[in-house]
């Protein structure tokens, strides 16, 4: 039984950080790729960051030299690394994961199963 647990959002002013996690339990990551997606309201679910099981990381042009993804094995745990927030980076982000999504389509939707619950991000200016 796959479960997928997200943590670390908060309320804050524009330009901080955030560091969000996701604690995976039921599958290794080695066989899966996984991705952060966030969503606002009125607004569809997007990709925000994604890492195949290869290491192999994707980014959304909207975060990217921003937000930094990755994984601890050890720990079961994948993280979201936020800086240099925005007011736009407002939204619920949620943890996913499934098999060996291939390159071109990491950052979509249709491509993952498995989701947690979802963590809060709200940046004020």
């Amino acid at each position: 039984q796959v479960r997928l647990v997200e943590s670390g959002g908060g309320s804050v002013q524009a330009g901080a950080s955030l560091r969000l996690s996701c604690v995976v339990s039921g599958l290794t990551f080695s066989a899966y790729s996984m991705a952060w997606f966030r969503q606002a309201p009125g607004k569809e679910r997007e990709g925000v960051a994604a890492i195949a099981n290869n290491g192999y990381t994707k980014y959304a042009d909207s975060v990217k030299d921003r937000f930094t993804i990755s994984q601890d094995n050890a720990k079961n745990t994948l993280y979201l690394q936020m800086n240099t927030l925005k007011p736009e980076d407002s939204a619920m982000y949620y943890c996913a994961a499934d098999r060996f999504v291939g390159w071109s389509r990491l950052l979509l939707r249709s491509s993952y199963n498995l989701w947690g619950p979802g963590t809060q991000v709200a940046v004020s200016s």
